[in-house]
């Protein structure tokens, strides 16, 4: 006979049967399952004809890059011929195609143009001091490329208990006398929400931070994928998988959900958490595409990197700075200083 084997809905990682709570536990991220909740969640989980066809289908019309510098895999359609890569600006080689799985579900289709990120990357960095001259040139703004950038959103439904003591204080004279009146609470919250959309790149490549600070993206514009938005751009194939990416989910799900609860708790002077617990169910993951212009600049040896969002146009990155400017500054700064205080000083 078979072996049957749970699988944890929230990062696909094994779950083990706990004889104490006699329930499943997932050893990768900790969620807890009652054997009921395990068992509905292990029926009908096989792969329908349709999305066997459509992996088929963009296997056959994509074509598949490997940067011999730092590796990162991009993929593009049939008719699109990389020259460079986003990251290092390497060349990058034709390798096999890509699998079906491969696939996104959904995609953000690019809303900004190539000229509306070189002026935003121009008027970013234009009134920066002290980076290099060439950063701020035009012919460096041309290597913007427009990527789809692959990331997992997850949606989950979320149970938050919190207890924390509060404190009512209020002041008041009384004659020559102030009276100081504190009033203590144990406050108890029980709160439960969805949370649907919650990004995490998959790339091992992209900045996480980087890719975080140009969000959020309007999901009202969400299309079901479709290998026409490919056309123009390139899209970097996925490297790090949902169960991977899982925990940085998470984290992000309860310190908003810690943070809503903890808003919930007004009219006290002050308040303390005494104690909290999360607790994360029935998630689910689409593999989407999101557009990204990127560019990569290289100074003495480091990469730095330039990231806006190709919907909403909102940027972010790390300057380089060029220590012949900022010396000359400091030097400018030493001297305006020495002048005015022997100024000052025959004066007095």
């Amino acid at each position: 006979m078979d072996a049957l084997q749970y699988k944890c809905p929230n990062c696909g990682g094994s779950l083990i049967y706990d004889a104490e709570m006699k329930g499943f536990t997932c050893e990768f991220c900790r969620s807890e399952f009652t054997e009921e909740e395990a068992r509905a969640m292990h029926e009908g989980k096989e792969e329908d004809e349709e999305t066997v066809r459509s992996q088929e289908e963009f296997a056959e019309g994509t074509n598949h890059y490997v940067c011999n510098n730092c590796g990162a895999e991009i993929i593009t359609d049939s008719n699109t011929a990389a020259t460079f890569c986003y990251y290092c600006h390497g060349p990058v080689i034709m390798a096999d195609r890509v699998s079906g799985k491969l696939r996104p579900s959904m995609v953000i289709p690019f809303s900004t143009t190539k000229e509306d990120a070189v002026e935003k990357y121009l008027r970013w960095c234009g009134k920066k001091w002290f980076v290099p001259k060439d950063f701020k040139t035009s012919a460096t703004a041309e290597k913007l490329q427009g990527i789809y950038v692959p990331f997992w959103m997850a949606d989950c439904d979320v149970k938050c208990e919190m207890t924390a003591k509060c404190n009512k204080t209020r002041s008041w004279m009384t004659g020559d006398y102030r009276v100081t009146e504190t009033k203590i609470y144990n406050v108890k919250r029980h709160a439960s929400g969805t949370f649907r959309g919650v990004p995490a790149d998959g790339s091992s490549k992209a900045d996480d931070k980087l890719m975080e600070a140009i969000e959020p993206y309007n999901y009202d514009e969400m299309k079901d994928f479709s290998m026409a938005y490919l056309s123009g751009h390139l899209a970097e194939k996925y490297d790090i998988e949902y169960m991977q990416i899982f925990p940085r989910i998470k984290a992000r799900i309860i310190n908003d959900a810690e943070n809503d609860v903890r808003r919930s708790m007004t009219g006290y002077t002050s308040v303390s958490i005494l104690d909290k617990d999360v607790r994360i169910m029935n998630t689910e993951w689409k593999y989407t595409m999101l557009p990204v212009w990127f560019i990569t600049y290289k100074y003495k040896g480091k990469d730095y990197h330039f990231a806006m969002n190709g919907q909403t146009g909102k940027v972010n990155g790390v300057l380089p700075l060029c220590m012949a400017k900022v010396t000359a500054f400091s030097a400018a700064i030493g001297v305006a200083v020495m002048l005015l205080t022997l100024i000052l000083g025959g004066l007095m």
